[in-house]
């Protein structure tokens, strides 16, 4: 599997360092941080390929590279309006709208709340188009105990949306 992951905000990057860190490590990775997300300390946890926000030409930026999945974590209410409008200035929009004309999956982790109007409608637009939109949002049936515990469902239900095996939390089962 090919996965391309942006990093679009600068609240929440702790979330695409895990991301990547707890990636299977057959799938290749390519990365590509903003300007305002300028972490990629180089999570050393993991092989990547970086790219430059403005390398509009990367091959990540074309559909006949073929990424099967993409992922924006996090994703600023900036990247997601440009999404939603079809505004492609920069890669990170540009592997969005990459995987949206390959009907390709697209994950979004929007990373500010509340949310306004404008995004609601934003990520109303964009999950008509079938975009996964899944916001950082804390679930206490998964009997966390601590903030790695809550890290940990946050990215395996990511992971389980793009289809990547995982055992990253509990799961729900039946009383028997």
């Amino acid at each position: 599997m090919k996965l391309a992951v942006a990093i679009t905000g600068a609240s929440g990057v702790r979330l695409a360092h895990k991301f990547i860190q707890y990636l299977p490590s057959d799938i290749e990775l390519h990365v590509v941080a903003s300007k305002n997300a300028e972490i990629v300390a180089h999570c050393e946890s993991r092989e990547f390929i970086l790219y430059d926000d403005e390398s509009i030409s990367a091959s990540i930026s074309s559909g006949s590279f073929g990424v099967d999945a993409t992922a924006i974590i996090p994703c600023s209410m900036n990247s997601l309006a440009k999404i939603a409008c079809g505004i492609s200035d920069n890669l990170p929009t540009r592997i969005a709208a990459v995987a949206l004309k390959e009907r390709k999956p697209l994950l979004l982790a929007p990373r500010e709340m509340p949310f306004s109007t404008i995004a609601l409608e934003n990520m109303h637009k964009l999950s008509l188009m079938g975009v996964i939109i899944s916001p950082p949002v804390m679930a206490y049936y998964s009997d966390c105990n601590n903030l790695e515990d809550m890290e940990r469902f946050l990215i395996g239900k990511w992971y389980d949306a793009l289809n990547i095996p995982n055992e990253l939390y509990k799961r729900w089962k039946s009383d028997e």
